[in-house]
């Protein structure tokens, strides 16, 4: 039986310098029983020279390894054009966005390739290894915290010094979801005071275990999706979150916000008016810049310094800047995906929707079809 040929091309996305096969995970699916090609300069980005992969097993690809390819693995969603160029039956597995890219979705059903949305991947214990959305989340917690306080002109820790004592910076944590939480903890480790906010009664022990304080708002009835995401909220209740965090936010340097909903367009949870009560030289974060951003002014690619001197960072992908890391957890989801559904015997991908949710819950079309319930003509 002929060897199956999985390709990894070079992101298009400006300023992406992540990818998703590394020289590790290209030799882990050699040794599944793949022949591996990745576009020259996949990992330059995330320091991984062209020898490396070379070294693990695989082979440089060339302007016809994308149509022969029987499994494509990207970061972000391709081309329409490139989708086109991609034989009927291949496995295309990277983010979609498919809430937002209805269009795309309905070139890979009419190119007949089966296309899994890494997004879709449900939260359950067997899938963890293949979350890459907590995966990247991490990081970029991590990565926002780090790059607010490079531009901050205070110094995180307390320090005692001859000339007086240097009081600590106050970070204010708007979600604690895995962002969050990441972000709380590398704040305290850098030494700040640290105060968290979330719509989710159920994460205050988690905040508190970091060493952050809770702030306590009373929304009413919160809670959390079946996924494990924050649920969307009302006027209202998004009215008396606002007028809780305010005060938060005029004591802080820097704010971080995480708030991100699947599917839809961000909440802007940090007004004009609070943006505008905030003190001169404080930092804003804003994790969910690429889904419309949390704060009112934020542009994604260009930093703001508003009126009264606070700062928000156009950084719409805080990852990227931890590119190694990031294309290693990346790459591992993706591997543990392919490794789950490979039937060595065959050596194919079993792609058998009947009893198995996380193919149910991931894959989107195959066999020139549409065939996620929610993204159907039907749901349509």
């Amino acid at each position: 039986m002929p060897t199956p040929l999985c390709y990894a091309p070079c992101e298009t996305h400006p300023g992406e310098t992540r990818c998703a096969l590394t020289p590790e995970s290209a030799a882990a699916l050699v040794k599944l029983g793949f022949a591996v090609r990745f576009e020259p300069g996949l990992g330059r980005g995330a320091g991984h020279l062209d020898e490396a992969y070379f070294a693990a097993g695989a082979q440089a690809g060339d302007g016809d390894t994308l149509a022969a390819a029987d499994l494509v693995l990207r970061i972000r969603k391709p081309s329409a054009d490139s989708i086109g160029k991609m034989k009927p039956g291949a496995v295309h597995l990277s983010l979609l966005d498919p809430f937002n890219e209805r269009a795309l979705i309905e070139r890979f059903a009419a190119a007949g390739v089966a296309a899994v949305s890494l997004e879709l991947v449900p939260r359950t214990t067997l899938a963890q290894k293949m979350d890459v959305l907590s995966s990247q989340a991490s990081l970029a917690g991590y990565a926002a915290v780090v790059h607010a306080a490079a531009r901050l002109p205070l110094a995180l820790p307390m320090m005692m010094t001859p000339a007086g004592t240097l009081l600590p910076a106050k970070v204010f944590v708007i979600g604690a979801g895995v962002a969050g939480l990441q972000a709380i903890a590398t704040a305290k480790r850098l030494g700040a005071r640290v105060e968290a906010f979330d719509t989710r009664p159920v994460v205050e022990e988690q905040v508190r275990s970091l060493g952050a304080k809770f702030l306590k708002i009373d929304l009413g009835q919160t809670g959390q999706s079946a996924g494990g995401y924050a649920q969307a909220l009302t006027p209202e209740q998004i009215a008396r979150q606002q007028a809780g965090m305010a005060k938060a936010c005029a004591q802080a340097d820097i704010v971080v916000t995480t708030a991100k909903l699947f599917g839809r367009k961000s909440p802007i949870l940090l007004t004009p008016e609070m943006v505008a009560g905030m003190r001169a030289g404080s930092v804003i974060a804003d994790l969910a810049l690429e889904a419309g951003g949390n704060t009112a002014g934020a542009e994604p690619g260009r930093d703001v310094l508003t009126p009264n001197g606070v700062l928000i960072l156009g950084e719409a992908c805080y990852e990227r800047h931890v590119a190694r890391h990031a294309s290693q957890v990346f790459a591992a989801n993706l591997l543990a995906w392919v490794t789950h559904f490979w039937d060595g015997a065959a050596a194919r991908l079993a792609l058998d929707r009947t009893g198995d949710e996380i193919l149910a819950g991931s894959l989107v079309t195959l066999d020139g079809r549409i065939v996620h319930p929610t993204f159907s003509p039907k749901a349509a």
